[in-house]
């Protein structure tokens, strides 16, 4: 774990800290599609992560190495990992739009995949990013004004489709990220077994991506 403190300035003998932690590397405690437990040095840190970072990582117990962005407000200290620079540095261009703060931006992220989002900004496509739950119209199009310019060149990447089964447990994984994105229960276990009937794959990612097309 790499961590940097600053003083920033005390009140009546007591003193005020800027914290930042930049890289989190430790043990995979628990993991879900939007936070994870890492212990490391005998400490417990949650983190708060996007989908795309939840999908790539190792079973609990396993090792893990996540990059932080340290969202200090008076009384809140969050931590927010990705597996990647470049995830986290699209993560702090989509925090930087008036109106998005980090939570939205997570479930941004857990919305769309980066090269779908990235696409999507650069090509003004307003009514794509309004179908992640929490995006308005306003927001989108700001997304739009703000970063178009500021947007990697990217290919943009087709999920594949291939045939699913059954309830299985990434149902459930699946469930609970509708979940947390905001949408309500009934329409987002609908919408799972509708992407599962529509043939999406038997792993998380593309099952929670066609579900959340589906979600009405």
């Amino acid at each position: 774990m790499r961590v940097s403190t600053e003083m920033i300035g005390g009140t009546r003998g007591v003193c005020h800290y800027r914290f930042m932690i930049a890289l989190l590397r430790g043990v995979l405690v628990e993991k879900s599609p939007n936070q994870v437990l890492v212990e490391t040095g005998g400490v417990g840190y949650e983190v708060a992560i996007p989908v795309s970072t939840f999908t790539k990582l190792p079973e609990a117990g396993g090792e893990v190495r996540l990059r932080i962005y340290t969202h200090v407000r008076e009384d809140v200290l969050a931590l927010y990992g990705f597996l990647t620079v470049d995830e986290k540095t699209l993560f702090e261009k989509l925090i930087s739009v008036s109106g998005i703060g980090p939570t939205l931006a997570v479930k941004i992220l857990s919305g769309l995949a980066a090269p779908d989002l990235i696409l999507s900004i650069r090509r003004g496509e307003v009514e794509k990013l309004v179908k992640v739950p929490g995006v308005g119209k306003k927001t989108a199009e700001r997304m739009v004004l703000e970063l178009r310019d500021k947007m990697p060149a990217i290919t943009g990447e087709e999920p594949g489709v291939p045939a699913a089964e059954a309830l299985s447990p990434i149902d459930q994984d699946v469930l609970s990220a509708l979940l947390n994105l905001g949408c309500a229960r009934p329409q987002a276990e609908a919408a799972v077994r509708k992407a599962k009937a529509a043939g999406a794959a038997l792993e998380f990612e593309p099952l929670f991506r066609r579900a959340l097309e589906l979600v009405r």
